[in-house]
């Protein structure tokens, strides 16, 4: 087995399990982090770029963080944690909800990272600022050069390097048609904390994902009205029962020319605030290398979603797909790389490699699937998470975390958010569908893109 020098990139979720996964492997780790603390998208920070919509993540001054105060999680926390290392049926913070707030799930990370021997190798304040390779081939060495907290700047050579640098930095903001002439404020989600700005307010939310629900249920306690803009909304258009002032719509056609927000339906409304809850873009801007490229969201070619073919296993991505059991399958991600990089577990060539990915291209366009949703595994999460375990010699996902994970999913877009207090009453009673959705309100669950 071999033992490389291995950079990993960011000390969120994924980069503090996937130093794990390679300290276990026996492998010589340095985790990179750009911020004052481990914990990634989990630490919360209350203050917002001065930029309202987050365009520029590089500029100065600019949050990392995209967490709103009151969030918690969508997932219970049986399907969340680490192996050896459950979030479920312990407390952390004093927060023992079966779905936590954001600071539970922070003391969680921070314990793992203390227990698994992680924390003594992150380096704090020790921002990336180019990642590039020494040479050509499959043995090549990997320069990192980053910027400490008294702004010099150093260069070193590792083995291999790991990028866990996360997908909620760079927001995403869709065009509309007229926005020249929109006169009101418009804000991503990234910069959303709290609703009191927003009180008395005629509100658009654009975007479904859970996210844009969360947000559009806080805000409405205290805003005058607010109009849910979203794709896939046609089974449930107009007023929503739910709620005294919300209502869904069909996507933003455009801003018509007296200043009112059109919608595709037809219906228009005059807004004092538009905000987008449309997710982010994959966003690498160290990466100095040929081969890898950032197209409509799709960062390709990567095989299995993690390794460049041309780069593998000496370059690899953990945390880049969506819409599945994250913290499960950022483990397995990382046990692959781990795994990889020893020898442990072999890769194919790179033509071979090559060929998967362009085989997923082709489903996809054959599927009328488009490029962005390339990383969106649902509703395929399940043979993805199986394959990866498949890599690594582990078992296959469970049934019933399968079955929670779904019924989860139902429940967040049931737009009702008390799901969260009332899950083991509904499990325990109706066997673990949404109790408290209304019986005539449809739950389709959207191709989850708008988030």
């Amino acid at each position: 087995m071999r033992r490389a020098e291995v950079a990993v990139v960011g000390a969120g979720a994924a980069g503090l399990v996937a130093a794990r996964e390679l300290l276990r492997e026996g492998h010589a780790v340095a985790v990179f982090e750009k911020s004052g603390r481990a914990g990634g998208t989990w630490a919360y920070d209350p203050r917002a770029d001065a930029d309202p919509l987050g365009r520029d993540p590089g500029a100065p001054g600019a949050v990392h963080g995209s967490l709103y105060a009151s969030l918690r999680t969508n997932l219970p926390r049986e399907l969340m944690g680490f192996s050896g290392f459950p979030l479920a049926g312990r407390v952390f913070a004093g927060d023992p909800r079966t779905f936590p707030g954001h600071r539970e799930v922070l003391a969680f990370l921070d314990a793992f990272a203390e227990e698994s021997g992680v924390a003594a190798r992150v380096r704090l304040r020790a921002e990336v600022l180019r990642v590039r390779p020494l040479g050509e081939g499959p043995g090549e060495r990997w320069a990192v050069a980053w910027r400490g907290e008294d702004r010099a700047v150093a260069e070193e050579a590792f083995d291999a390097v790991v990028i866990c640098s996360g997908h909620c930095t760079l927001s995403l903001v869709p065009k509309i048609r007229g926005i020249d002439k929109w006169g009101g404020k418009q804000m991503h989600s990234h910069n959303y904390r709290v609703p009191e700005p927003f009180r008395d307010q005629s509100v658009v939310v654009v975007g479904l994902g859970a996210s844009g629900i969360d947000i559009a249920r806080e805000i409405s306690h205290v805003a005058k009205e607010v109009h849910i803009a979203a794709r896939y909304s046609e089974d449930r258009l107009g007023k929503i029962e739910l709620y005294q002032n919300v209502w869904m719509h069909a996507e933003i056609d455009c801003i018509q020319d007296d200043g009112r927000v059109r919608f595709a339906e037809g219906s228009a409304v005059a807004a004092d605030t538009i905000l987008y809850c449309t997710g982010y873009r994959y966003h690498f801007p160290f990466l100095d290398l040929d081969g890898l490229t950032v197209d409509d969201n799709c960062v390709g070619p990567l095989y299995g979603h993690v390794f460049p073919p041309k780069y593998a296993p000496n370059l690899a991505f953990v945390g880049v797909p969506s819409k599945t059991l994250v913290f499960q399958a950022l483990q397995l991600e990382s046990k692959w790389v781990a795994a990889a990089l020893s020898g442990r577990a072999a890769l194919p060539g790179e033509e071979r490699m090559m060929a998967a990915v362009r085989e997923l291209y082709r489903r996809m366009e054959a599927a009328g699937r488009p490029k962005r949703h390339t990383h969106v595994l649902w509703p395929e999460w399940v043979e993805y998470m199986n394959w990866l375990a498949d890599q690594v010699g582990e078992p296959h996902l469970e049934p019933r975390r399968h079955e929670m994970y779904e019924r989860a999913l139902r429940c967040i877009w049931s737009l009702d958010d008390r799901y969260r207090d009332r899950w083991e009453e509904d499990e325990e009673h109706d066997g673990g569908d949404c109790g408290t959705v209304e019986v005539n309100m449809p739950i389709v669950i959207p191709p989850l893109e708008d988030e």
